[in-house]
């Protein structure tokens, strides 16, 4: 039934949301034992690790709206599923970050102005870095991500591995892109907290819809010219 594969994709992208932003929230600088910028993009991969061994066989577990897109512009993902997909990942998405703010808000001195995990850019940037290089970031870190994916499930990769070369993937996107935009590379990611910060987090919200996007659908075209796939839809997996 078509309903089972949304509703994975919406427990899966909760999860994705719920401890990936919570790390950073709750974890990341806790008092002598946080586990910093590591920590959080390891947190980010194993919740991307957990939810494809759980979901995979259900939905394909792409939790992310650039990797339908880019599943599709691959070949591996029917287009008439694309809306239905994002529609279920972004509701999930929302559902962890609001009970996120509902645990993060339980502590004395708790204030949305410090981010709750929102993407940005300029002077929302957690390094300053410009527009420009945030959306080349975003881009090339997402095409790079749809570009693994592809490859980790093919047919001729080996068995059993997609899901870890695909969380380790995402740790290595965080380590390197957090300081640039807080790493996004998931339009449903940056919305569910952007939703609840509001103001500058949902002005800057646009570029983490398009360039995620744009990278996606540019890695799985350039996957798709690359390998020697049989073409043909076949459902992806993340």
């Amino acid at each position: 039934m078509e309903s089972r594969k949304y509703a994975a994709e919406l427990i899966g992208t909760f999860w994705l949301t719920f401890t990936g932003c919570g790390s950073a929230l709750l974890a990341a600088a806790f008092p002598q034992v946080g586990i910093g910028l590591l920590g959080v993009a390891f947190t980010f991969g194993l919740a991307v690790v957990t939810m494809a061994f759980a979901v995979g066989h259900i939905s394909g577990c792409h939790l992310n709206p650039a990797v339908t897109v880019g599943l599709a512009a691959g070949g591996r993902f029917p287009s008439n599923q694309i809306i239905p997909y994002i529609v279920a990942q972004v509701i999930g998405a929302i559902l962890g970050a609001a009970l996120l703010y509902l645990i993060a808000s339980g502590k004395a001195g708790f204030d949305l102005a410090g981010g709750f995990a929102s993407n940005g850019y300029a002077e929302h940037s957690p390094g300053k870095y410009s527009l420009l290089a945030c959306l080349v970031c975003e881009v090339v870190m997402t095409a790079m991500f749809i570009f693994i994916i592809m490859g980790a499930t093919h047919g001729r990769a080996p068995a059993g591995f997609a899901p870890l070369a695909i969380g380790l993937a995402l740790v290595m996107i965080h380590l390197v892109s957090i300081p640039v935009t807080n790493t996004s590379v998931n339009p449903a990611r940056s919305t569910g907290p952007a939703l609840f910060v509001g103001g500058w987090a949902l002005q800057q919200l646009w570029l983490f819809w398009i360039a995620p996007l744009v990278g996606g659908a540019l890695g799985g075209v350039v996957y798709r010219w690359l390998s020697d796939e049989p073409a043909g839809i076949v459902e992806g997996r993340k």
